[in-house]
């Protein structure tokens, strides 16, 4: 009997965090199972409508929002709008037919995951950050396989369902050199290079505390460079207030991470999941400064992960105007500190996690295609799936 190539439904969305590592996933079952059948859920309005179809994936659309924590007009239309979502998650299900459902995080893959494991389908979360995310404990109680980053995530789900498979990365990540990457920048292969950013938009503080103190570090270390980046929200007023220097990088947005990344001795940074396994993989020792503004304050507890593991230092955002200076010239002094943190760093990342997880799941996909009893819902035979259910391409 010849079976139908294996259908994977991928559920997250909102940021980038959510969203690049079912991406990620994605690429690697293409590469492993090129026949597979992958479809996304997300919604119309953020990240994923234009990172999922630049990617090469159908996304289709689903109504769903957050309930907001603190008092506010907005949680009177929540039940709606997970209801209608719903709704919409059940009928793609019922009409993509998927073998195995997972979710990276996000409001959008409640409704999707709860949809598919209602309708008999296996589901997988993929959780990124050592706090699991409501969304992801809840679902977690259902799931058939549970992918974590951090050890410290076991803690808040069935962890005998649990795999420490860590966080999806770009493979450009690894393919990076210094020499290549100082030429790049402009950067001599002698120099010392500290590397801050604080994402796309840009941390208010870590600019705050670069603007105060870029230039006691410049004038401190003859051979300093600084690749700063200040996200789009802060360029224009920074660039007007700081004063040029000839080792200063100001950047809006490093298109190029990998090249910052292979340049840099030190990374100045957030504690997001996915900058961690990324510093983690690049094996970039770096000082990290939580953000304290996160639900249930995740990024402090992956930076505790990180310090544990002696990759990292943790500088709450609390003390660094008192200690950057101090924390910034402490370890770009000591070359031994830096070998020791990178080596830690590469010890504790999981390079080929994304195919980890897509192994797992055209494992699971291919144990319910394999079995020709089983009911079905049109699967490959519905051919008026694209036409009843509206999606984003590229």
């Amino acid at each position: 009997m010849t079976h139908r190539a294996p259908h994977i439904l991928l559920a997250g969305g909102g940021t980038g965090g959510h969203v690049y590592p079912a991406i990620a996933i994605a690429d690697a079952i293409r590469e492993l199972a090129p026949a597979a059948e992958i479809a996304f859920v997300g919604t119309r309005d953020r990240l994923e409508a234009q990172a999922v179809p630049k990617a090469g994936y159908s996304l289709y659309p689903i109504t769903v929002a957050g309930f907001q924590r603190s008092l506010s007009a907005r949680n009177l239309q929540f039940p709606f709008k997970l209801l209608k979502g719903f709704v919409q998650s059940w009928n793609l299900v019922r009409g993509f037919d998927p073998d195995v459902a997972v979710g990276t995080g996000g409001y959008v893959a409640g409704p999707a995951l709860v949809a598919a494991w209602m309708r008999g389908r296996p589901i997988v979360v993929q959780e990124q950050n050592a706090y699991a995310g409501i969304t992801n404990r809840l679902l977690s109680v259902l799931a058939t396989r549970i992918h974590l980053a951090f050890p410290e995530a076991k803690d808040y789900v069935p962890a005998r369902r649990a795999v420490i498979s860590g966080n999806p990365t770009r493979a450009a990540l690894t393919e990076a050199r210094r020499g290549p990457a100082r030429d790049h920048f402009g950067i001599p292969d002698d120099a010392s290079v500290l590397l801050v950013f604080g994402g796309s938009l840009g941390s208010a503080a870590l600019n705050g505390a670069l603007e105060r103190h870029v230039h006691t570090l410049l004038d401190g270390a003859a051979s300093l460079h600084v690749i700063w980046q200040t996200g789009n929200r802060y360029y224009d007023t920074l660039a007007d207030r700081v004063a040029p220097h000839p080792r200063l990088h100001l950047m809006q947005y490093i298109e190029r991470m990998d090249m910052a990344y292979a340049a840099a001795d030190l990374a100045l940074c957030r504690a997001g999941a996915i900058t961690c396994s990324e510093l983690m993989v690049t094996g970039t020792p770096a000082l990290l400064v939580p953000s304290p503004n996160v639900t249930a304050d995740h990024q402090t507890k992956n930076a505790r992960s990180m310090e544990r593991g002696g990759a990292a230092r943790l500088l709450p955002e609390a003390e660094l105007g008192a200690r950057f200076v101090a924390a910034v010239t402490a370890v770009l002094g000591d070359p031994a500190q830096r070998a020791q943190m990178a080596a830690a760093a590469r010890d504790m990342a999981r390079p080929d996690a994304a195919h980890r997880i897509a192994e797992d799941l055209l494992e699971i996909a291919e144990a319910r295609v394999s079995n020709a009893d089983r009911p079905r819902d049109g699967g490959a035979a519905d051919a008026s799936f694209d036409n009843r259910h509206s999606k984003i391409e590229s």
